[in-house]
């Protein structure tokens, strides 16, 4: 996988749309709201493009259910088609955060993974909908919680109210993602911080205003955040790293930095005792430094401090 992926975050101010142009008309005032807010980021050249949840909803004054759904069916692949050809024009990842129909009728909260070529890798149906949504429409819970691969790496998806909810954290855990992507229609707080640590992932938040999109390291630091006057955030992060505890590795982490110098880089958060420990050279990854010094990471620690309280002798009676 690539060692360096640039990550853009986005999530402008909802549009408010002429609906008296008809259907037809507030389909094209979406995809131009886009083809503008996306200038903001394509420049940088990212890898990653992540929009907020329903990123193509359109704001209309006293908009009904009916109404919004009516819209839903309208647009059909429209939206997507044009995200894709955005895609596929400047070779980068999109997560496209939308309402689907499904062949049965309903519809699923979904992320589409677009790659670089235009062609969906991989979809998300958010699991945990809120009771009002699914009280007030056709949609559906999702049921399945599947990584995507991708050329930088394993990526989770989740949107919005998933990040309450523990079950789905367990189930991305034990794939071993490199990044999770959040489109949300709020920002979470400290789950945010939450579900990278406990992942060991970067994390890539695109969140409807007024709350900051973010972009945090595997130890749940915000490396990036976009602004109130910049709704839109770019950041270059290392995916060769690795996390590891303070404790029988503070030594040979000294004699990493003394043998290596900038070539690995050490993130400390303070107050976690676990560290980000990143390969900046392309002479060697982290795991051959983990393996050099023979460096314990977070988890193995953790399995082998769960087997010590359990050895004879060490429990109380």
């Amino acid at each position: 996988m690539s060692k360096y992926v640039k990550i853009s975050c986005l999530a402008p101010p909802n549009k408010e749309v002429d609906s008296g142009q008809g259907l037809e008309g507030v389909v094209l005032q979406m995809i131009a709201k886009w083809e503008k807010q996306l200038q903001h980021v394509l420049p940088e050249q990212p890898d990653l493009i992540v929009l907020p949840e329903c990123c193509d909803d359109p704001q209309i004054n006293a908009t009904s259910p009916e109404w919004l759904y009516e819209f839903y069916r309208y647009r059909g692949n429209r939206i997507l088609d044009f995200f894709a050809g955005i895609a596929k024009t400047h070779r980068c990842y999109i997560a496209y955060s939308a309402m689907v129909e499904m062949q049965d009728g309903t519809f699923r909260n979904a992320t589409q993974f677009i790659d670089r070529s235009g062609v969906i890798c991989g979809v998300y149906n958010k699991n945990h909908i809120t009771i009002r949504q699914k009280s007030t429409s056709s949609t559906l819970y999702g049921k399945e919680a599947q990584v995507i691969e991708t050329d930088f790496g394993r990526v989770a998806c989740m949107v919005c109210f998933d990040i309450n909810f523990n079950e789905l954290l367990e189930q991305y855990v034990k794939q071993k993602p490199d990044l999770i992507v959040f489109s949300s229609a709020y920002h979470g707080g400290l789950m945010q911080s939450y579900w990278a640590y406990t992942c060991r992932a970067h994390f890539a938040g695109a969140i409807w205003r007024p709350d900051p999109c973010s972009i945090l390291n595997p130890v749940g630091e915000v490396v990036g955040e976009s602004t109130l006057f910049y709704p839109f955030v770019t950041r270059t992060v290392n995916m060769d790293c690795a996390v590891v505890h303070y404790d029988y590795n503070w030594e040979k982490l000294e004699l990493v930095k003394q043998k290596y110098g900038s070539n690995v880089l050490i993130s400390d958060p303070t107050r976690l005792n676990a560290f980000v420990i990143s390969s900046e050279s392309e002479a060697f990854t982290i795991q051959d430094i983990v393996q050099e010094f023979n460096l314990e990471l977070l988890d193995d620690y953790w399995i082998r401090s769960r087997a010590d309280r359990f050895k004879s002798g060490h429990l109380e009676p």
